[in-house]
């Protein structure tokens, strides 16, 4: 956020030193006291306030001096409670998911936040270019809402940390679209990147092109996670392979900073997508080893 922006919430400008102000409480906050939700944010650069709901990791408040990678998610109200979610009582499970990962030792505590969709206004701010017929093309406002807006108020509320090497995006279908085209975009603030069956199809498949035309100009590629699932459509599983295939081209490492793969019975849905949450946390933020870990204390 540029100087003098001020951060909002509930309209209101909040005070830079604000820690988890604007949590809901009472019937209407989240279902785990680990989940905060954050209420009507708003931006200068979209025109519809949004809510956030921000997931802490096992021993966040006993361990104050800790600070923590992050991720950001889009179509956030799908990912934790089943009262918001677009099929009501169907999520991700990523709070389940990611407490088991965390607590089994194979992936980093991290901070997860979920950014609402605003419903009619999806498909505009998650699509990089606008299509003749479907419209769109709203998605550099999106970023600007999440770069210049979203960060540092999460930054001023929450113990993360901020450098790219410990910032990840991620979503799915028209969200995984999104993070990929702002992954790419602002590849200096982003390192780690979930794209889940990504809507590629969007306006005669643009982000191959836009893939082609930017990867080039980006010094320090990010990790990516790339799926789809086997009973998601021929179009979406050959669309699917088409991007990995560009990403390869474009130096991307299958095993390294890029794993594809063709999920076995997976759908286009948000109980699809929960049994990929895990695998894809493990390879975008795994764990450090012990040994490791305690080494880098020492230095």
């Amino acid at each position: 956020m540029e100087e003098g922006d001020g951060l909002k919430l509930n309209g209101e400008t909040q005070p830079e030193d604000a820690l988890n102000e604007g949590t809901l409480q009472g019937e209407d906050a989240p279902p785990h006291p680990r989940l905060h939700l954050h209420h009507a944010f708003e931006s200068r650069y979209l025109p519809d306030a949004r809510d956030v709901i921000v997931y802490v990791p096992p021993g966040y408040d006993e361990d104050p001096a800790r600070t923590y990678p992050i991720l950001y998610m889009h179509d956030g109200q799908n990912l934790f409670d089943g009262r918001t979610s677009f099929i009501p009582g169907r999520t991700w499970e990523v709070r389940e998911h990611a407490d088991g990962a965390i607590l089994a030792g194979e992936v980093e505590p991290l901070v997860i936040v979920g950014i609402y969709n605003t419903g009619d206004r999806r498909l505009a701010e998650y699509t990089p270019e606008r299509d003749w017929r479907m419209g769109g093309g709203e998605a550099d406002s999106y970023g600007l809402l999440l770069t210049r807006e979203l960060m540092p108020f999460i930054a001023a509320r929450y113990r993360v940390r901020t450098e790219r090497e410990a910032t990840g995006m991620g979503g799915s279908s028209l969200g995984g679209l999104a993070t990929l085209y702002l992954g790419l975009r602002y590849a200096q603030h982003f390192s780690r990147l979930a794209v889940l069956s990504p809507s590629v199809w969007w306006n005669h498949k643009s982000i191959l092109g836009y893939l082609r035309e930017r990867a080039p100009q980006i010094q320090q590629k990010p990790r990516i996670w790339l799926d789809v699932g086997e009973g998601e459509g021929r179009r979406t599983i050959d669309n699917a392979g088409q991007l990995n295939q560009r990403l390869v081209a474009q130096g991307w490492r299958p095993g390294k900073d890029l794993h594809f793969e063709r999920v076995e019975g997976g759908t286009h849905d948000e109980a699809s997508w929960s049994t990929r949450v895990t695998p894809m946390l493990k390879f975008l933020f795994p764990a450090t080893p012990k040994g490791e870990a305690e080494k880098g204390e020492t230095e």
